[in-house]
C-alpha cells in the first residue's frame, strides 16, 4: 500500500546525494540515474537520510507523544489548521501538504483526516523527521500517508512541489522550505506561547530565567524569510486523567534534565488541568 502511494508520487522525490529525478524499481527501491538506490523499509517508510543520524528521540518518547495526541490535547489547534488549509482549497483543486518535523505522524494523520472527511479534493500527505524511530513509528499506524526519514537541511523532494508545509513545534529550514513551496502556497508555522504547558515549566524552571518563555526571535526569524499574512493565537486549558501525566512529562523536551525531585513534586501534585497555547504563523514567499 505504501510502495504504491510512493510510486504513484515518485515525482515528488529528488536524490539527497546528487539531486537527480529518482523513479520506484519494483515497488521496493527510489533509485536515480546515479544508481543511488533507497529501500522502503518493511514498515512502509522509505529513508533517504545521505548519513547516519545521530537524533536523540528514542521510542518512548514517540510513544508517549502519540498517547497525548490521540487523547485530544491537540484536537483545537488540528481543527484550526485543518480549517485554515480548508479555507484555502479552490473545490476539487489537488491539494499537497509536507509536514516537516512530523515525529510519530500523528499531527499529520489528524490533520489530513479532518480535511478529507469535508472536503473531496484529492490530497497528498508527506511526513518527514531525521528520527528514524518517529517516521517508523508513523509509518506503522499510518497508511494514508508518505513517510520519510530525511534531513531538514537537504530535504529529498523537488523544488515547488508543496501547497502548504506545515512545521509544528519543530525546528525550521526556511531556505529549504522556500524551495519546497508553490508559487501560490502557504507555509504554516506552529510555536508555543508563553503559557503553553505553564503548569509544568513554573516547577521544571521555577527561579530560573526559562521560567518565563518567549517565541520573538522565532516569530521574527520568520518574518523575516516570508511575508506574514496571518497570526492565529489559540489558548484552551484540557482536563487531565491521571493516567496522561507520565506520558505528558515523557514526552516534553522540559522535562528532559530536570532533577528527579521536581519531577516528583508533579507526580504528587494530581494535576486535573493543562494549558495549551500556541500561534500560528501563515506566510507565503
Amino acid at each position: 500500500m505504501s510502495a504504491g502511494k510512493i510510486e504513484r508520487f515518485q515525482e515528488i522525490f529528488i536524490c539527497p546525494l546528487c539531486k537527480k529525478q529518482m523513479q520506484l524499481i519494483n515497488l521496493q527501491s527510489l533509485v536515480c540515474s546515479n544508481q543511488h538506490c533507497f529501500d522502503i523499509a518493511k514498515q512502509g517508510y522509505i529513508n533517504l537520510l545521505s548519513r547516519a543520524s545521530n537524533a536523540k528521540y528514542d521510542k518512548k518518547i514517540f510513544e508517549y507523544r502519540r498517547v497525548i495526541i490521540k487523547s485530544g490535547l491537540f484536537n483545537p489547534l488540528h481543527a484550526a489548521v485543518s480549517g485554515f488549509i480548508m479555507s484555502q482549497l479552490q473545490h476539487n483543486e489537488p491539494v499537497s501538504i509536507l509536514d516537516v518535523g512530523c515525529g510519530e505522524g500523528s499531527h499529520l494523520n489528524n490533520i489530513q483526516i479532518e480535511i478529507t472527511q469535508k472536503k473531496p479534493n484529492p490530497l497528498l500527505a508527506v511526513g518527514m523527521d531525521i528520527s528514524k524511530e518517529g517516521i517508523g513509528f508513523a509509518a506503522a499506524g499510518y497508511s494514508n500517508a508518505i513517510w520519510c526519514v530525511a534531513d531538514i537541511a537537504n530535504c529529498p523532494f523537488a523544488n515547488q512541489q508543496f501547497k502548504f508545509i506545515l512545521n509544528i513545534l519543530s525546528p525550521a529550514n526556511y531556505s529549504e522550505f522556500q524551495r519546497l513551496i508553490t508559487d501560490n502556497g502557504l507555509m504554516i508555522k506552529i510555536v508555543p506561547e508563553q503559557k503553553y504547558l505553564k503548569e509544568l515549566r513554573d516547577i521544571f524552571y521555577e527561579g530560573s530565567d526559562k521560567q518565563v518563555y518567549s517565541n520573538s526571535l522565532t516569530i521574527s526569524h520568520f518574518k523575516e524569510q516570508f511575508k506574514l499574512l496571518d497570526v492565529e493565537s489559540i489558548r484552551y486549558q484540557v482536563n487531565l486523567s491521571e493516567a496522561l501525566i507520565e506520558p505528558l512529562l515523557g514526552m516534553t523536551p522540559l522535562s528532559w534534565g530536570t532533577s528527579e525531585e521536581r519531577i516528583e513534586k508533579i507526580l504528587q501534585m494530581n494535576l486535573k488541568q493543562i494549558t495549551m497555547d500556541f500561534k500560528i504563523l501563515i506566510g507565503k514567499k
